[in-house]
């Protein structure tokens, strides 16, 4: 099977998946906050709409043990077909929902519930798209391999944004308050069917052929994983913390924070998020490449120290200007943010055996996922009280890193200690 496909499948279904969740997340301030969750107060509308955010992200572990017990059962292939029909239906039907305005208290259960199914939806697609390109690596690219879905990240928050953005620009205000929201959602079924046509064209890995023809299949793999990896889960949450809350502001919050307490318009943030979007597209196969030479440990720990260090200047710079805003998107989120996770998948992954690693890498990241997830929630009273303070806010991500900082000192560098069929000897990797 030609690599080139593979990856291909991998990037596909990545993008999608996240187009959608970070379509919700970009709809969630501009439209969800009114049409939804209507309030005199601005800022307890806003608090309720991201509280569903949230929400999404509180699936998520839900997601990985169900996804993961499927991939370690059933396989990666199957898994991720799977997860793709759940995230494009749910998707679907959000752009059809009754507005606050129709059918009342209804409406915002309704939104919440596909919330719910976009986030177990997502849960089990990460996992299953790193292992998808990782487990097909050739000997000495894992790296760069895994790198490649977390494109998915910032191709399909731009695709999401620039949508609604479109959509904007070619209606009115009322127009697309009215409907020209939900086009972008209702898209989403075109492109589900695209993405699900090239994955069935893709074989099983190599690595759970090997695995399911031995016949040592886990039985209940989040047992499993629990019993003899849980050092392992817990290192991959807290490593994920720090710049999960970043992620969290400066791809989806940001818009909220830059509009509402730094007046800049709805188009100068998009503009912003975009720039820092386009960033990471050249970053992260850069930096997934050079980590099969220099090491996972070794850039994701300089990410983490300038993250760390850069975190109350990025609050102080981005309400400067619309200039300094399009910068530190672009060095911040673009650079730093997207080289540390340019690593994160390979790097999980090959803390867990084949057996279980499906559910163990999901797991640890989607614990992670779902206590950043509610950052906007602890963030809108924080911007409240004490407006938009660069300490407050950049104290907060320091603390974050602070912790994922620590936990990567003694996370040992797995490019060297695994080889390229990642051998049970990753298995104990760090205990």
């Amino acid at each position: 099977m030609k690599k080139g496909r593979i990856l291909f499948a991998s990037l596909a279904g990545s993008v999608i998946e996240w187009y959608d969740f970070y379509l919700y997340g970009t709809a969630t301030g501009l439209v969800f906050s009114t049409l939804y969750f209507p309030n005199h107060d601005p800022a307890i509308s806003i608090l309720l709409a991201f509280a569903t955010f949230g929400v999404g992200y509180a699936a998520r572990p839900l997601g990985s043990i169900l996804f993961g017990h499927m991939g370690d059962r059933l396989g990666r292939k199957a898994t991720l077909m799977y997860t793709l029909i759940g995230m494009g239906g749910s998707s679907m039907l959000i752009g059809l929902l009754p507005t606050y305005a129709q059918v009342g208290l209804l409406a915002p259960i309704l939104l919440v519930i596909m919330r719910l199914i976009q986030g177990i939806s997502l849960g089990g697609e990460w996992g299953g798209a790193i292992l998808l390109a990782t487990e097909n690596a050739p000997k000495g690219f894992r790296g760069l391999y895994g790198s490649i879905p977390q494109l998915g990240v910032p191709i399909g928050l731009v695709a999401g944004s620039f949508s609604l953005s479109f959509i904007s620009y070619m209606t009115t205000d009322e127009q697309f308050m009215s409907w020209g929201w939900r086009i972008p959602f209702l898209l989403s079924v075109v492109l589900i069917a695209l993405a699900l046509w090239v994955r069935s064209g893709v074989e099983e890995t190599p690595d759970f052929k090997q695995q399911k023809e031995s016949g040592n299949l886990a039985k209940v793999p989040i047992v499993e994983t629990f019993r003899n990896d849980w050092r392992n889960v817990l290192r991959a949450i807290g490593l994920k913390i720090g710049d999960g809350f970043f992620n969290v502001f400066a791809m989806s919050y940001v818009l909220v924070f830059t509009t509402v307490y730094l007046d800049y318009s709805r188009d100068t943030a998009l503009t912003a998020l975009t720039i820092g979007c386009a960033t990471m597209l050249v970053t992260i196969p850069i930096v997934g490449y050079l980590s099969d030479f220099i090491g996972r440990k070794t850039i994701y720990l300089g990410g983490l120290t300038l993250l760390f260090l850069l975190s109350v200047p990025y609050f102080a710079l981005i309400g400067k200007g619309v200039g300094w805003l399009y910068f530190m998107q672009a060095v911040m989120l673009g650079i730093i943010w997207a080289a540390v996770f340019s690593t994160q998948g390979t790097l999980f992954s090959e803390l867990f055996p084949t057996k279980v690693r499906y559910t163990g890498l999901s797991v640890g990241y989607q614990v992670a996922a779902a206590i950043v997830g509610f950052g906007p929630m602890i963030w809108t009273p924080m911007a409240k009280s004490y407006g938009p303070s660069p300490w407050i806010f950049g104290g907060f991500m320091m603390a974050g890193l602070a912790l994922s900082l620590v936990l990567s000192l003694f996370v040992q560098d797995t490019r060297k200690m695994v080889n390229p069929r990642y051998d049970e000897s990753v298995k104990h990797v760090g205990s």
